[in-house]
């Protein structure tokens, strides 16, 4: 079966090139039909056209979500059914030097040596290599299966609406195979559930003291990184560490705050933040030279995980108003107390984080200032714990606290019968166990157990490092063994009654 282009392709080099060519040629065409979070229908669309044409059964559901189904190859039409699930949506993050509207713009990818990356924006393989996978085997005639569903979700990177909302009924598989996973030759079992919070304070505003100088601090060239995958990594979050400076030299600079922001969604560490500021023409070298300190304290502190760090002091046009003193100093305090990064590393699977919390966004319009984190934890006491923490420091601070979109997470079961199959495929391919894990991130599993209590789950895939950010990137080779091994494993689902 063809992939059914019916988008205009980038210039880019020829994925479909590598092997196994039938899923890069899906990748392919996923990078070139626009599908950042909310913008999922032109890809969906075009998916289920291709569908339908190859005759194959296709349903959108309520909330947009898309099914397709296949039939059983001859002589395995009495296997167990299984899921390939993926989400539509990646996660829209580019390099401040990067013009690229991912809207309207396809994903240009690059072949780098052993790995493929986009230029200057995420690629987009959390999760379009586990998307094209899916569709590669729906458009297969060479690989013995049961029955086959395919789910795609919508919106999964900006509050899992697709998984929220499937339907009990819709479904006939009995195992869901999640290929969401970012590390090939782990076999996960479980992962963290996480609730948004967002907190708001109102800032009253005066005007620019005369005689003031007005400045734009700006830090920059951060790694960022997933907020559950990389936040154990020890990476800059460029609020806090803007946060940071604010708050231990405002007073003694009798500085002036008109604007301050960073980050853009709220489960990608921020690699950029920056801020308004005003202090009077008395403190102009003071401010300068406190600004070349700081940097260098960082460069120190950081030098291993941040090597590109920049942190710059430009002239700006005065503001007409700045934040008022008091409201200033509390909001600094908030913001610089807010705990950030991993809260707690898990007792009982070692090495995987179990609670943290991410500072992803701080935004300020007009008298708000709107600061967005995500909290994630294994355990729901653990999520309740920091989302607590931070509605009290909300109280203290006078300001606004909400709490939305909680998410369970997906309880290991050590006896899952397809954890098994996958485990024990993997050796008999590659010599060797794989590893099973929990992961410290969001997949949409822990969702489909409410409308699907008894669905036997396990997630897969390949490496892909730094997603959510512009350094994302996939390793073809570890494409190509996870391709080998989600063949096998279809091919050994037992039957129903086994």
């Amino acid at each position: 079966m063809s992939v059914y282009l019916l988008w205009k392709m980038p210039d880019m080099e020829q994925l479909r090139d590598l092997s196994p060519n039938s899923l890069w040629q899906w990748f392919e065409t996923i990078c070139s039909i626009p599908h950042p979070s909310g913008h999922e229908i032109a890809l969906r669309d075009h998916i289920q056209q291709w569908a339908q044409a190859e005759g194959l059964e296709t349903q959108v559901d309520t909330v947009g979500n898309l099914i397709i189904r296949k039939p059983a190859t001859v002589g395995m039409e009495d296997r167990k059914g299984v899921i390939l699930q993926a989400h539509l949506d990646m996660v829209p993050q580019c390099n401040a030097d990067k013009q690229h509207v991912f809207e309207q713009d396809p994903i240009t990818t690059i072949i780098d040596g052993e790995w493929v990356r986009a230029d200057g924006t995420t690629l987009g393989a959390d999760n379009g290599i586990g998307m094209a996978s899916a569709l590669a085997v729906m458009a297969a005639q060479d690989i013995p299966h049961g029955p086959l569903e395919v789910l795609l979700t919508i919106n999964e990177e900006a509050g899992m609406t697709g998984a929220f909302g499937l339907q009990a009924g819709l479904l006939k598989g009995d195992i869901l195979i999640n290929t969401d996973s970012e590390e090939e030759g782990d076999v996960y079992m479980g992962c963290a559930g996480g609730v948004d919070v967002q907190v708001n304070r109102t800032i009253g505003r005066q005007a620019l003291p005369a005689g003031y100088q007005s400045f734009e601090l700006t830090l920059s060239g951060l790694k960022g990184g997933h907020s559950g995958c990389d936040i154990h990594l020890g990476r800059g979050n460029a609020n806090k560490l803007l946060a940071r400076f604010l708050f231990g030299h405002a007073e003694e600079l009798e500085l002036c705050v008109a604007d301050i922001r960073g980050g853009s969604l709220r489960n990608a560490i921020p690699r950029e933040a920056g801020a308004t500021i005003a202090v009077s023409a008395a403190n102009a070298d003071a401010l300068k030279a406190m600004v070349d300190r700081y940097r260098g304290i960082l460069s120190s502190e950081l030098a291993a995980t941040e090597p590109t760090l920049k942190l710059e002091l430009s002239p700006a046009d005065a503001p007409a108003q700045v934040f008022t003193t008091a409201d200033q100093r509390t909001l600094l305090a908030m913001m610089h107390a807010t705990p950030n990064g991993v809260i707690r590393m898990s007792d009982v699977f070692p090495g995987v984080v179990e609670t943290s919390t991410n500072m992803g966004v701080v935004k300020t319009t007009g008298e708000q200032v709107e600061i967005l984190f995500l909290v994630r934890s294994t355990i729901d006491s653990g999520r309740n714990m920091v989302e607590n923490m931070l509605r009290a420091l909300a109280f203290t601070a006078g300001a606004d606290m909400e709490a939305s979109g909680a998410y369970p997470g997906w309880k290991p079961d050590a006896t899952s019968p397809v954890m098994q199959i996958v485990r024990d495929v993997y050796q008999e391919k590659f010599g060797k166990l794989p590893s099973i894990q929990v992961i410290h991130a969001g997949l949409e599993c822990g969702l489909f157990k409410e409308p699907y209590p008894s669905l036997d789950m396990v997630s897969i895939g390949p490496t892909i490092r730094f997603p959510h950010s512009p350094d994302e990137k996939v390793d073809i080779a570890s494409v190509g063994r996870y391709w080998e091994l989600l063949v096998a494993v279809l091919g050994a689902i037992p039957d129903r009654n086994a």
